[in-house]
C-alpha cells in the first residue's frame, strides 16, 4: 500500500471529487445555482470556511518560507505551528473536506457527502501518515510535542 503514499496531490483529488459529484448530480437533475435553501446556505458556509482554512494554511507556510508541496514533506525546512496550525495539524486537508462537503450540500448531492468521508479516509492513510513519518524524522521531539498538543483534523 505504500506505493500509493504521497502520489496524488490532495487539491487535485478534491477537485476531481467535486466534479464527479457535480457530474453525478447533473445526471440526477442538480442545479449549478440551486434555490437558496437552508442546505445551500450551510453548503456556502462550508465552502467559504474550507477555502479560508486552505488559504490560511498556505499563508502560514509561505510566512515560514517552507514548502507547500504535499508530495514532498521531506523538503520542509520549518515546522509550522503558528496561525491556523495551532488549531489543526492539517488545515488544508480539513479545508478540502469542507469544500467538498459544501459543494455537496449546495448542489444537494448526497454523493458528495460520501465522497467527503472517502477523501478524509484516503488523506488520513496515504497523505497524513506518510507526512507525519517524514516530519518526525525531520523535527523529532519538537514535532512529537506539537502532535501531543494539536489534533490532526480539529
Amino acid at each position: 500500500m505504500r506505493a500509493l503514499e504521497l502520489k496524488i496531490p490532495p487539491a487535485l483529488l478534491c477537485l476531481l471529487l467535486m466534479l464527479l459529484s457535480y457530474g453525478y448530480g447533473s445526471w440526477q437533475q442538480a442545479r449549478l445555482l440551486p434555490e437558496l435553501s437552508w442546505l445551500a446556505v450551510i453548503g456556502i458556509a462550508a465552502l467559504v470556511l474550507g477555502a479560508g482554512c486552505c488559504v490560511a494554511g498556505v499563508l502560514s507556510f509561505r510566512r515560514a518560507r517552507t514548502t507547500v508541496n504535499p508530495l514532498a514533506p521531506e523538503r520542509a525546512t520549518q515546522l509550522v505551528i503558528r496561525g491556523i496550525y495551532h488549531l489543526s495539524r492539517n488545515p488544508m486537508y480539513l479545508g478540502f473536506a469542507l469544500m467538498l462537503l459544501g459543494t455537496g450540500l449546495l448542489w444537494q448531492q448526497l454523493s458528495a457527502v460520501v465522497w467527503t468521508f472517502l477523501l478524509m479516509a484516503y488523506l488520513q492513510r496515504f497523505q497524513i501518515v506518510p507526512e507525519e513519518r517524514a516530519l518526525t524524522q525531520l523535527f523529532g521531539e519538537q514535532y512529537l510535542a506539537y502532535c501531543a498538543k494539536v489534533r490532526r483534523w480539529l
